[in-house]
């Protein structure tokens, strides 16, 4: 805890605020539309403008791991995973309370269910996330957020085009709907897992010249 106190202000001041402040205004403006209409729309309606609505908001954490600074942060004593995990302490929470807003934003007529929508956006965030950690673990890239975008925009068609028997994007007529959810809880449990997995520095290669059983140095050989 010593050591994460005097990053505090480092790292809030090093937050993407301006991809986190659009993508999250550009997503409370695209819930609002459902309120435009003289009648309000139906639920799967709703459901899409959701899930519009989440990925716009995962656009937006797909820059949470950039960092300029990054270079010269890379040695310090508290590792990348405990400055990951500072940056999500502080966005969490904004993003909770946007994930409130966005949903009160929508009338009730056209509100889907709340259980599956929210794992939606939240296999989302994580899909972004992700593909972040991805990105910083295997390049030296300061700022990694507008590849992660343009992968997670690419991931997000790609989705688009799968048949709903075997895809993501089903709506609650489907036959398909409580499978659907089961790929959801799936894509959430393991992007959190590829990103807790990537999040550390990988370990630096043993230096030239020692085995793994020799620790000391190589002394020369005598000869009779």
């Amino acid at each position: 805890m010593d050591l994460l106190r005097p990053l505090v202000a480092p790292v809030w001041r090093g937050l993407p605020r301006r991809a986190l402040t659009t993508a999250g205004g550009l997503g409370l403006l695209l819930a609002g539309t459902t309120r435009l209409p003289d009648h309000a729309p139906d639920a799967e309606l709703g459901r899409l403008v959701l899930r519009l609505t989440a990925l716009t908001g995962a656009l937006g954490l797909a820059f949470l791991l950039d960092d300029p600074a990054r270079n010269t942060t890379a040695t310090t004593p508290v590792g990348r995973p405990r400055r990951t995990v500072l940056r999500l302490a502080f966005v969490a929470p904004l993003a909770a309370l946007w994930w409130a807003a966005v949903v009160l934003l929508t009338p009730a007529p056209t509100r889907p269910a709340l259980g599956p929508a929210t794992l939606e956006a939240a296999g989302t965030a994580g899909a972004a996330l992700a593909l972040a950690t991805i990105a910083v673990r295997f390049t030296q890239t300061a700022e990694v957020g507008r590849s992660t975008a343009v992968w997670l925009g690419t991931a997000a068609a790609v989705a688009v085009l799968v048949p709903n028997r075997w895809g993501l994007l089903g709506t609650s007529q489907d036959p398909y709907w409580a499978a659907t959810q089961v790929r959801w809880a799936v894509v959430l449990g393991a992007t959190v897992t590829l990103s807790v997995l990537w999040t550390p520095e990988p370990l630096r290669g043993r230096p030239r010249g020692h085995g793994p059983g020799r620790l000391g140095p190589s002394w020369p050989r005598l000869s009779g």
